[in-house]
């Protein structure tokens, strides 16, 4: 029993651990949809007569947002219209009877959990995590955007309560189950994370269960030169020694050989040309290896996007991580959009993940309804497509 909704919780204390971790724009936190979420389940949870002890973190130490979670509390107080209370954390004898004070219904918010050393250095035996396991009863995780971290209030109180997903977790895996389930799918990986979506594509490839790769973005600048060899033009390889892509190059040229029929990959790109917009056809007489690009690609090409809607538009089960360009700037935004158009008007089941590609669906006021499910989970949705294993749902016993 590994469903938070499947326990009587009316008088337990509840530790939970959720993310709500928000962007933060000149000095002032942002609300995302995560914490909308995850204020959906806290919500349930006091209603149910739950004592709930809220976990959480923000920033990381040394940047700008690193800072206290009591503004989060008070963010928290307005979206579910009662009272949250708040622990520093000092003081545990203070805290600790906070908790034990706490009535049915009522929600404590711990400070920040990334103040204390031992959150990422004793994931097991931190000293916070074996005090707050005294007045506790049950361990709720909430959250895949925080499960491939091996942290204290990730993965801690797992070894030492009884210990479940909450409603917002159980939505990500049922989502990413799906595709398990299936025989082939469609993936389409872009965005500038060459890292994560080469693992990806290498995953999923060896697993034999892809039906498509439609590349964009960064990974399809180093596609197109492992396959033309050379021609992609200075400004493209300087791009990709920027962001390490020897280190996959031959990665690639052998998936190429491999699996060059499940891989597509442009066959036009939209150009920045001394600040134009430029479209290049590649392999053609324009593009030929002999002759370079003459600027940085962007975008893919309207032939391109052409070939990779047919595709989506046959695929039974659909993945995106990653835009197809520099979607953020008008004149490159084409790629992205009109592929997520295609995603939102086929018939298969499509999961759309990672942060940028979710702002693109707002940003092209694509409903979200229009997919059947956006992940929250950022760097985790990543890392579980890759086939890796996460703490968090080995502690939950979700995975082996």
């Amino acid at each position: 029993m590994k469903r938070i909704n499947d326990v009587d919780v009316k008088g337990k204390t509840i530790a939970i651990r959720i993310d709500i971790n928000l962007p933060m724009e000149k000095g002032e936190i942002k609300l995302n949809k995560r914490i909308l979420e995850h204020a959906k389940t806290l919500k349930e949870l006091s209603e149910k007569g739950a004592r709930i002890v809220v976990l959480g973190h923000q920033g990381k130490k040394g940047k700008e947002d690193f800072i206290s979670l009591r503004k989060h509390a008070k963010i928290l107080e307005k979206l579910l219209g009662k009272e949250v209370k708040f622990s520093d954390l000092k003081d545990w004898e203070s805290t600790n009877n906070e908790i034990l004070n706490l009535k049915n219904g009522e929600i404590l918010v711990l400070e920040n959990v990334r103040f204390f050393e031992e959150e990422t250095e004793h994931p097991f035996d931190a000293k916070f995590i074996i005090k707050l396991s005294v007045p506790c009863d049950y361990f709720v995780l909430d959250a895949l955007s925080v499960a491939h971290r091996e942290h204290a209030s990730v993965v801690g109180l797992t070894k030492k309560l009884k210990s479940f997903m909450g409603n917002v977790l159980e939505r990500e895996i049922n989502a990413l189950k799906k595709l398990h389930g299936e025989e082939k799918v469609t993936f389409i990986v872009g965005g500038s994370k060459l890292k994560d979506s080469i693992k990806i594509i290498k995953y999923w490839l060896e697993n034999g269960k892809v039906d498509k790769l439609l590349i964009g973005g960064a990974p399809a600048i180093l596609f197109l030169k492992a396959k033309l060899g050379s021609g992609i033009g200075e400004e493209n390889e300087k791009y990709l020694k920027s962001i390490d892509a020897d280190l996959y190059f031959e990665d690639v040229k052998k998936m190429l050989e491999k699996y060059e029929r499940y891989l597509e990959i442009p066959n036009d790109a939209i150009l920045d040309v001394d600040g134009r917009r430029v479209e290049f056809e590649i392999g053609s007489s324009k593009g030929s290896v002999k002759t370079e690009f003459p600027g940085a690609i962007r975008d893919i090409g309207p032939k391109t996007i052409e070939k990779y809607r047919r595709i989506i538009m046959d695929a039974k089960v659909i993945v995106m991580n990653g835009p197809m360009g520099m979607y953020e700037k008008e004149e490159f935004e084409t790629g992205t959009r009109r592929i997520l158009e295609a995603i939102a008007n086929s018939k298969g089941y499509s999961l759309i993940g990672g942060g940028h590609t979710s702002a693109a669906v707002e940003k092209f006021g694509i409903r979200e309804d229009n997919f059947s499910y956006i992940s929250l989970s950022g760097k985790a949705f990543l890392e579980y497509l890759s086939g890796k294993e996460l703490p968090g749902l080995v502690g939950l016993g979700l995975e082996d």
